[in-house]
């Protein structure tokens, strides 16, 4: 599978395998094992966390469940767990917006730009089915490339947030 394929997938699903917004965190590291651990959002507090499994970024609230997903696009080489992403999970980076257009309308995946989030040397997009993100660098003189793919949360409000001790 290609990144571009993976990407459209993602964006006309609202998911990659078990990793969606209100997943269950229990469930998406016993799918995919322990993740790196960037750390808590917080200097106050140690939940809610960033998780990475390569570029796939994994905001989790402290009722432990997935309330914001990005892949990271802006570095050489993309990287993604192989069990969902297929091969060895690494992909060559510098996707343009014609190629991310290219594989949304392949996909049969619509979309529309986003004039909230394109200004100054930045453009995005979003898809239609899941409200995913594409936000694109426009270097000077150039095509705008990819950036960053990002899924909403899921806007729960999380009670844990009061109801839990903070561990």
């Amino acid at each position: 599978m290609e990144i571009l394929d993976v990407l459209a997938t993602m964006a006309k699903t609202g998911r990659l395998g078990p990793v969606l917004s209100g997943a269950d965190w229990s469930g998406v590291t016993a799918a995919l094992g322990e993740p790196w651990d960037v750390g808590a959002m917080s200097r106050n507090r140690t939940w809610p966390r960033l998780f990475a499994y390569g570029d796939l970024e994994l905001n989790v609230c402290p009722c432990r469940k997935v309330s914001l997903i990005c892949v990271q696009t802006w570095r050489d080489v993309v990287e993604l767990p192989p069990s969902l992403a297929g091969g060895t999970g690494t992909f060559p980076a510098g996707l343009t917006h014609a190629d991310v257009v290219s594989a949304l309308d392949k996909a049969g995946c619509a979309w529309e730009p986003s004039p909230r989030l394109t200004f100054g040397d930045q453009s995005a997009l979003v898809a239609i089915p899941s409200g995913a993100t594409f936000t694109f660098e426009i270097p000077e003189g150039e095509e705008p490339v990819l950036n960053v793919m990002g899924l909403p949360g899921d806007g729960h409000d999380c009670s844990a947030r009061t109801a839990a001790p903070d561990h």
